[in-house]
C-alpha cells in the first residue's frame, strides 16, 4: 500500500475518469451496495437526531450535549477499535458494530414512537451509537484495500465521496427532512432497518487476509508501533494534530448551529433543514466526480490544504446567511472542498501506510482529529450565549482557516510527495 507514481497514469485508475472502475471487483462492489442503503439511513438519522434533539430542548446545549454524548464514547474506543480491526476478521468487526448501532437506534425509534423519550435517554442511546462507530470506522477504512489494487484506490475514494454524499447528505436528509414532519420515530426505524444491508453485504465479502493472532505485539506494544508510525511522519502527525485543534475551533459550532439558526432565526421546518444538509451533499457529489476524472495529484499535500483551509472559510457563510437558500450555498460550498481533500487523503493515508497498520492508523487518525470535539461542542453553547450563533460561527471559520493553512507551513510536510512505494498485489475480480 505504500506510495507509487507510476501507478497514477495507468488505466484502471482515475487518469482516464473511470470512477465506476472499482465496482468491476465483486467484493467491493458487496461492500458499496450494503453500505448506500445504510447511508441513506444515516442521512435520515442526522435529520432526525437534530431536530428531536430540540424537540426536547430548544436551546444550543441540547444538541451539545447529544454530540458530546457521541462522540466521546467514539474517542474512547477508538484506538481499541483499531487494534481489533487489525487482529481480527475486518467483515465480522464491521458486522458486530452495524449490529450494536442498529440497536440503539431502534430502541430510540420505539422510546420516540410511544412518547416516552427523556433527554437522558436520547443521550445514552447515541453514546452506544458512537461506541459501534469507534469499531467499524477503522475495519472500513483498514478493507477497502484488501479489496483493490493499488491503482484503483483513487477511483474508489472518489466513489466514496461521491456515493457518500449522495446517500447521506442528499437523499437521506430530504427523505429525513419529510420523515420527522411525519413521525421522528419512524425515521429512526428506517435508519435502525438500513444496517440490515450493511451486516449482509459485510458477511457476504470472501475472506483473504488470514491473521495469525499467536504472533500479535501485545495491545500496549501495537498501541505504540501505531504511534511511533505516525510520529515519525509530519504529513501525518501534523496533520492529525491541526485537525484537532481545527475541529475544535470550528465544527461543534458548525453542527450545532446550523440547525439552530434554521429552526430558531429563519423560523423554518426539519424539512428546510434537510434541504440545507442536501446542498452540501450535491456539492460533495460535484467534488467528488471532478476529482474522480483526474489522476490523483503529485502535489497531494499542498492541495488537500488548500482545498480544506477554504472548506473552513465557507462557514462564515453559516454566519452570514440571512435565508435558506444562502445556507444551502454554504454548505454546497463547505462540503465540495471538504470532499476533494477527503479523496486526496484518504489516496495518500491508503497508499503510504503498511496494510498491517492501516486500521490502527485510521483509528488514531480518527482519536486525534476529534479528540477535542467534546470540548468545542461544550463550548459552543456558552461561546453562543455570550457573542450570538452568527458571530460565533463568523469568528470559528476564520480561526479554523489559519489553525489549517498554518499546519501546511511545518517543516517536512510535504516531503511525502516526493515519497514513491511498492504497489501491492492486486486482488482477483
Amino acid at each position: 500500500m505504500q506510495h507509487s507514481h507510476d501507478a497514477f497514469d495507468r488505466p484502471g485508475g482515475v487518469a482516464r475518469g473511470r470512477l465506476l472502475s472499482p465496482l468491476g471487483y465483486r467484493d467491493f462492489r458487496v461492500l458499496w451496495a450494503g453500505m448506500t442503503v445504510s447511508l441513506l439511513g444515516d442521512g435520515i438519522f442526522i435529520v432526525a437526531i437534530a431536530w428531536e434533539s430540540y424537540v426536547l430542548w430548544n436551546a444550543p446545549a441540547a444538541l451539545s450535549i447529544v454530540s458530546i454524548g457521541m462522540t466521546v464514547p467514539t474517542i474512547v474506543f477508538l484506538l481499541f477499535g483499531g487494534i481489533v480491526s487489525d487482529r481480527y476478521d475486518r467483515r465480522l468487526v464491521m458486522a458486530w458494530a452495524d449490529g450494536i448501532r442498529a440497536a440503539a437506534v431502534a430502541v430510540l425509534a420505539a422510546l420516540v414512537l410511544t412518547g416516552s423519550l427523556h433527554f437522558w435517554q436520547l443521550v445514552a442511546l447515541v453514546a452506544v451509537y458512537g461506541a459501534g462507530t469507534a469499531f467499524f470506522t477503522p475495519a472500513f477504512e483498514a478493507i477497502v484495500p484488501e479489496l483493490l489494487p493499488d491503482a484503483e484506490l483513487p477511483a474508489a475514494n472518489a466513489l466514496d465521496q461521491f456515493v457518500r454524499p449522495f446517500a447521506l447528505r442528499l437523499v437521506g436528509p430530504v427523505a429525513g427532512g419529510g420523515l420527522v414532519a411525519l413521525s421522528a420515530g419512524v425515521a429512526f426505524a428506517i435508519d435502525a432497518a438500513s444496517f440490515a444491508a450493511t451486516f449482509v453485504a459485510v458477511l457476504a465479502i470472501r475472506t483473504r487476509r488470514q491473521v495469525n493472532r499467536d504472533t500479535q505485539l501485545s495491545t500496549l506494544a501495537a498501541i505504540g508501533e501505531g504511534f511511533r508510525f505516525v510520529r515519525a511522519r509530519t504529513w501525518l502527525w501534523g496533520t492529525l494534530v491541526s485537525a484537532a485543534i481545527a475541529y475544535l475551533v470550528f465544527l461543534g459550532p458548525a453542527e450545532v448551529l446550523l440547525p439552530f439558526i434554521v429552526k430558531n432565526e429563519l423560523h423554518a421546518s426539519a424539512g428546510t433543514l434537510g434541504l440545507v444538509l442536501a446542498a452540501g451533499g450535491v456539492g460533495a457529489l460535484g467534488a467528488a466526480a471532478f476529482v474522480g476524472r483526474r489522476e490523483h495529484p503529485r502535489r497531494d499535500i499542498t492541495i488537500v490544504y488548500a482545498t480544506w483551509t477554504l472548506a473552513t472559510l465557507a462557514i462564515a457563510g453559516y454566519g452570514l446567511a440571512t435565508a435558506a437558500w444562502q445556507l444551502m450555498i454554504a454548505c454546497l460550498a463547505f462540503n465540495a472542498l471538504e470532499a476533494a481533500g477527503t479523496i486526496l487523503w484518504a489516496t495518500i493515508k491508503q497508499r503510504h501506510v503498511p496494510g498491517d497498520l492501516l486500521g490502527r492508523v485510521s483509528s488514531l487518525d480518527w482519536l486525534i482529529s476529534i479528540a477535542l470535539l467534546p470540548i468545542s461542542f461544550a463550548l459552543t453553547a456558552p461561546v453562543a450565549d455570550a457573542f450570538g450563533a452568527r458571530a460565533t460561527l463568523i469568528g470559528a471559520a476564520i480561526l479554523g482557516a489559519v489553525v489549517t493553512f498554518g499546519a501546511y507551513l511545518l517543516p517536512g510536510m510535504t516531503d511525502v510527495e516526493r515519497e514513491p512505494g511498492p504497489l501491492v498485489p492486486a486482488p482477483q475480480r
